[in-house]
């Protein structure tokens, strides 16, 4: 089959169509080296990484490593979430201790500890709107935006109802104090660069 056969069997489908399904006929397509593709809400969103994004992701990982270990913490890895066809590839992600693959071979949104998500200005709105949702009803403890545009960084904490109660603003330069979270750690975004 074809892109352009497989782009017209997506689009003539009758909206009964699996995440699953979806994710395998993204795999026969050819995605841009360095492009990341996300599934949110059904809508199939492909970015590309820029020097400023994965610097920042780069900088989490590095940090997180130095309690987690390699295997609690992961980046780009596709989780399902809660919501309609919603497949996401986080930034960075920290699974819980003893979390395990299912049959299927994947991660559970029910082990997620920890979100952090670079903004990038052509998915920005995801992850101030439907991701954080989906994150909020998954009860995923803490999700960190990492926003260069704003030179800021928004902590969002107390899942609740699908949505978090608590927001807390960190300016780059400042430390994201997280010890009273599940992640026990403080974070330093000094090195952050900014767009």
């Amino acid at each position: 089959m074809t892109v352009l056969e497989d782009r017209i069997t997506m689009a003539e489908s009758d909206n009964t169509i699996t995440l699953d399904e979806m994710f395998e006929r993204l795999e026969t397509m050819p995605v841009p080296e360095g492009y990341k593709v996300e599934i949110v809400e059904g809508t199939v969103y492909m970015s590309p990484q820029r020097d400023t994004h994965w610097e920042i992701i780069a900088d989490i990982y590095e940090q997180l490593r130095t309690k987690y270990p390699r295997k609690r913490v992961k980046s780009d890895v596709r989780i399902d979430y809660p919501g309609h066809l919603n497949g996401f590839a986080t930034d960075v992600t920290v699974m819980a201790e003893g979390a395990a693959k299912s049959d299927d071979g994947r991660w559970s949104h029910e082990d997620v500890e920890f979100v952090a998500e670079v903004i990038s200005k052509g998915t920005a709105a995801n992850d101030y709107g439907p991701k954080m949702t989906a994150y909020a009803t998954a009860e995923v403890p803490v999700y960190l935006i990492a926003d260069p545009y704003q030179r800021r960084c928004h902590v969002y904490t107390q899942p609740k109802n699908g949505e978090y109660v608590t927001e807390t603003k960190i300016d780059f330069g400042d430390d994201i104090d997280l010890t009273g979270t599940v992640v026990g750690l403080t974070l330093k975004t000094d090195e952050f660069p900014r767009d």
